[in-house]
């Protein structure tokens, strides 16, 4: 019996400004994953953001976890078709990346018959991926905070916790014309910090899973400071300080790097204009950017399957 699955998997914030490589938020903006068994070969097709730039072939992410499922279950699959509808904009940020890996082990997972639990799922995503932060985002749902067990380990187990924030929260975001390098944007962070830092963040990521898990929406502002990356990456964003501080002038509860970036990203009350005051400074600095409002997704990556 040949078998279809469609999955939708949303986009993810990761940092979230003082939870530097622990904390992910996922987001209501959603990529959509049809896989369908064929029996002859395999078709690619992509629609969306990066229609045009995203291969056809094997060096598609997304047919890439596909098939790291299947070998890692022994599943027999002869051929199939895939089809991308893409709403998340690609290396800005939002977890695209992260995204295409988890949509494409939940559905290569979900026609195989489901051998593989949620946290091997997890565990294969990070794995592909390399930032837990935003895999178990857009796997899981909600706000995730996640540390690897042992930390020192080749292939660590990662403990993770995750909770829905309380309505009434806008994630105000704002992308600029241009991308960022992952890897470039880690590159540049120093191997050791201060302890004074260290303590620094510490303090604020730990106030801000309460004010987010409690709706403290006015310790935002203090919980999203940040010491250990955004002081670092900030000259590859132009205007970034003066985005922070414009957004909290407009209304904004905090405001900080998306990720890597190059995104900035503000927490604010529905009908702030934090996106738009930022988005003006994007301008100022030579950037064309767009604004997109926003709200955390309770919901991680979720298959429907049917049969053909």
């Amino acid at each position: 019996m040949r078998r279809k699955v469609v999955v939708r998997v949303p986009a993810s914030v990761a940092n979230l400004g003082s939870g530097f490589d622990a904390m992910g938020m996922a987001l209501n903006l959603y990529n959509v994953v049809e896989l369908e068994e064929t029996g002859n070969g395999y078709q690619i097709e992509v629609g969306g953001e990066g229609e045009q730039a995203l291969p056809r072939d094997t060096g598609n992410l997304v047919a890439q976890a596909i098939s790291r499922l299947f070998e890692v279950v022994s599943y027999p699959a002869a051929g199939w078709r895939l089809y991308l509808k893409n709403a998340i904009p690609l290396q800005s940020g939002l977890g695209s990346s992260a995204a295409a890996i988890v949509g494409g082990l939940v559905a290569a997972n979900a026609i195989a018959g489901y051998p593989l639990s949620l946290k091997q799922v997890l565990s294969l995503a990070i794995a592909m991926e390399g930032h837990p932060d935003n895999a178990a985002a857009a796997l899981l749902g909600g706000v995730v905070v996640i540390v690897p067990a042992e930390s020192d380990a080749a292939a660590p187990e990662y403990l993770y916790t995750c909770f829905k924030p309380p309505a009434g929260l806008v994630v105000y975001t704002v992308i600029p014309e241009y991308t960022l390098s992952t890897k470039m944007a880690r590159n540049i962070l120093p191997e050791q910090v201060s302890l004074k830092d260290a303590v620094f963040n510490l303090a604020r990521a730990a106030m801000l899973v309460m004010a987010l898990r409690d709706g403290d929406w006015d310790k935002l502002d203090a919980a999203t400071q940040d010491r250990l990356h955004q002081p670092y990456r900030a000259h590859l964003i132009q205007g970034l300080e003066e985005m922070f501080q414009a957004a909290r002038l407009a209304g904004a509860y905090g405001a900080f790097l998306g990720g890597a970036g190059p995104s900035v990203v503000a927490l604010g009350p529905p009908g702030s204009k934090a996106g738009e005051v930022m988005r003006k400074v994007f301008l100022a600095n030579g950037a064309e950017a767009r604004v997109l409002e926003l709200q955390p997704s309770p919901y991680g990556a979720y298959a429907e399957i049917t049969a053909l």
